[in-house]
């Protein structure tokens, strides 16, 4: 696994603790803390490289859109299966305006393992970048 995948994962697991804890937990403030450092951490190293990847898929598919940090198109929520894989929900990563149907609810999702953006539509799910 690439560095960059490791560096997403790190993200997605620092925010399922978060998730799993109450604001009033005594590590809440801690774990906040970390995640977020995660996450500027992710954005320096890897940041101008997704975001240019991003604007070529925006160009492609939703050109109204504005290109966001990277870490925004990151999966806030999410479910690990028994067998590894990820499973997101149809209200993560960023709302765009699709070209097909700017009325459409359309989402922009960047997962790991492989390195991948999603387009999530009322079509279905296509993989409209991968790393090579």
């Amino acid at each position: 696994m690439n560095t960059i995948d490791e560096a997403m994962i790190a993200i997605l697991e620092k925010r399922l603790e978060l998730s799993k804890l109450n604001y009033s937990d005594d590590t809440y403030d801690d774990v906040e803390e970390m995640l977020h450092d995660l996450e500027d951490d992710f954005n320096e190293k890897y940041g101008d490289q997704l975001e240019d990847i991003l604007e070529k898929v925006h160009l492609k598919h939703c050109p109204e859109s504005d290109v966001l940090l990277p870490t925004a198109y990151l999966a806030k929520k999410f479910v690990e299966t028994a067998d590894g894989e990820i499973e997101i929900g149809m209200k993560e990563g960023v709302e765009v305006e699709w070209i097909e149907d700017p009325v459409a609810n359309a989402r922009l999702v960047l997962l790991p393992a492989p390195t991948r953006v999603l387009l999530m539509t009322p079509k279905g799910i296509d993989i409209v970048w991968e790393a090579e």
